[in-house]
């Protein structure tokens, strides 16, 4: 269709003209190497507002005007009415060519989020995969591009103004003086010469720079070993990747839990993440009510159902949705972009709503719909593009803009919001975020005890299993008493307590949705996930939940248990790595019931009649 073809062919020509084609060739190949390995990559910013991104499996994000188009005879619809701000709020509808249900797809996104108007931007493709698979997508980056091509991004830390304070106050302690006599000015001076000055280094989280094929990389920087390990199978930049970030292409592979929880509960279910659909009515009715959880109880006073589900299940997040009740999906993108946007939702937003100025779906929640709405309205697209730029980066609407606007009936509330705002998150960005949430929640609704096992393995960072054992009200018990502390200036919880008040929260709402905690066994559990028995509605917990019990103990039990039955509490220690403390909380649990203190056994206990 001309639409697509006019798009692609304006993408195009500004990647391949400014050389940015290399970029996109290579996420397409470490994406498909990630998928045929049997993992889902995430993409995150903008990406997504590329239709030739789309085209290339690197993002999942279609930017088209929401539309529809059918599977099997590729008849296309596009939906020109602006009452649907994402294809996948469109109304079912067969295809009348063929009568095959349509295919329900677009978000309104323009390129030029992107790569600028001109598509002159370099692109900054940043690619979320399952925490356990970013090794080896960056070991892949040697493969296809050379282990002499490919680096770590290096960065360099740098004293902080607290620390350089702290080293002049230890300074004059060393030198026998009083730090609290010298005047704080004096020491003021000169923790300010210390400022800024080279620390130590260090490698970002996800960064690979890439090295062009006619260079080597001391052209740019020198190279080391990430905290001089000379066994690192990764070398690093020694100079700060900022300060060669324009020369040389960076790769952003970022490990992400969302994905693996994904991964997870799809394997656990035998389901298609890209099957779960993006409009099912349970599914987005928990953003704005519990009612789909069917809880017996409501101990945590919520009022939406969106605890637990990942970029909404934050306070912060959930007062949102408690003020605007979305029942769409493009409802849900504003709100994804108003919760990581500055003076977006807070003194801005929220006012407009509360005054009844204008509705959810009318605020400014991500920096593309300025573009488009100012576009609708009238106004040249690189004129809308640049109030777009200004606004987003918090610089406010240039008054010569503003005339422009007001002449095109732009109403005073829309400027006057422009003009508050210091951050906006883009479109693409927010799509990919609900995109997530709405696969995860169509678990939580659909998928409970597999939901919660995911939940408990690879996002709670601390368990108390003792008090999870004994049911709802010794949970709830302890949960108060939790909070209460928290409330409590005289007293701050601990980290370890932080945590654990994290996991009873989701723990509660599994209880009062008819669901409990199995005890640890000996032959059921693995070593670091929860696994379900659906027949008594219970997570099985993993050894690892144990305090003291570390992975490398938890997977000798799994390792031992396959060469036959544990014949006693002295077999199961010399078998495996646990020590007498795990064997004295195993047996306090009652795991252990059964088993004899030693192997050996007494002539007593035979009839010799």
């Amino acid at each position: 269709p001309a639409l697509i073809e006019e798009r692609l062919t304006r993408e195009l020509n500004g990647i391949i003209n400014n050389g940015f084609s290399v970029t996109y060739f290579i996420a397409n190949r470490i994406i498909n190497k990630a998928k045929e390995d049997g993992y889902m990559v995430g993409s995150r910013g903008s990406v997504g507002s590329s239709l030739a991104a789309t085209m290339a499996n690197i993002t999942e994000v279609n930017p088209l005007k929401p539309h529809y188009r059918c599977p099997k005879c590729k008849h296309l619809e596009f939906f020109e009415d602006n009452r649907y701000g994402s294809g996948y709020d469109l109304p079912d509808k067969l295809c009348p060519v063929c009568g095959t249900k349509y295919v329900k797809d677009g978000q309104n996104i323009p390129f030029a989020t992107f790569l600028g108007f001109n598509a002159e931007k370099t692109p900054d493709i940043d690619l979320n995969f399952p925490s356990d698979y970013q090794a080896k997508a960056h070991d892949y980056t040697k493969v296809l591009l050379g282990e002499s091509n490919v680096f770590r991004a290096g960065t360099i830390e740098t004293v902080a103004d607290k620390t350089a304070y702290g080293y002049v106050r230890g300074y004059f302690e060393r030198m026998g003086k009083n730090p609290d006599e010298v005047s704080r000015a004096d020491i003021m001076h000169l923790s300010s010469h210390l400022t800024g000055v080279k620390r130590t280094t260090g490698q970002h989280p996800g960064g690979i720079m890439v090295i062009p094929g006619d260079k080597e990389v001391y052209d740019f920087t020198p190279v080391q070993f990430p905290a001089d390990d000379r066994d690192s199978s990764w070398k690093t930049t020694h100079f700060d990747y900022r300060a060669i970030h324009d020369s040389l292409l960076k790769l952003d592979l970022l490990g992400h839990v969302d994905p693996l929880a994904l991964k997870m509960m799809c394997e656990m279910t035998n389901i298609k993440a890209e099957d779960i659909p993006m409009n099912d009515a349970k599914v987005l009715s928990i953003f704005s009510t519990d009612k789909a959880l069917n809880r017996k109880n409501n101990f945590l006073k919520v009022e939406t159902g969106a605890l637990a589900i990942p970029e909404f299940g934050t306070e912060f997040v959930r007062g949102i949705l408690r003020k605007t009740k979305p029942k769409t999906f493009a409802e849900l993108v504003i709100i994804s972009a108003l919760s990581h946007g500055e003076n977006v939702w807070t003194n801005n937003a929220e006012n407009l709503i509360d005054n009844k100025i204008c509705s959810l779906k009318d605020v400014i929640g991500c920096r593309d719909d300025i573009m488009t709405y100012l576009s609708d309205k009238g106004l040249q697209p690189n004129i809308a593009f640049a109030i777009m730029e200004d606004v987003r980066k918090g610089k406010k609407v240039k008054p010569e803009f503003e005339k422009i606007m007001k002449a095109h009936n732009v109403p005073d509330w829309y400027i006057s919001s422009c003009n508050k705002i210091k951050y906006m998150f883009p479109k693409a960005h927010a799509v990919a975020y609900v995109m997530m949430a709405v696969r995860v929640g169509y678990f939580k609704v659909y998928y409970p005890l597999e939901f919660y096992a995911t939940f408990f393995s690879v996002r709670s960072k601390q368990y108390e299993i003792e008090t999870m054992l004994k049911g709802e009200d010794a949970i709830t018990t302890r949960l108060e008493e939790l909070r209460r502390k928290k409330l409590n200036r005289a007293e701050k919880l601990k980290p370890k307590e932080e945590e654990i008040l994290k996991t009873l929260n989701i723990a509660t709402e599994m209880v009062e949705r008819g669901y409990k905690f199995g005890n640890i066994d000996l032959y059921k559990s693995e070593a670091t996930t929860f696994t379900t028995d659906h027949e008594k509605g219970t997570l099985i917990p993993p050894f690892i939940v144990l305090d003291g019990l570390g992975e490398s103990a938890a997977y000798s039990v799994i390792e031992a248990r396959k060469e036959g039955k544990f014949l006693s509490k002295e077999d199961l220690l010399s078998r495996t790595k646990l020590n007498g403390t795990n064997l004295d909380d195993l047996d306090k649990l009652g795991v252990l019931h059964g088993l004899g203190d030693t192997n050996q056994i007494s002539i007593f206990e035979f009839n010799f009649d």
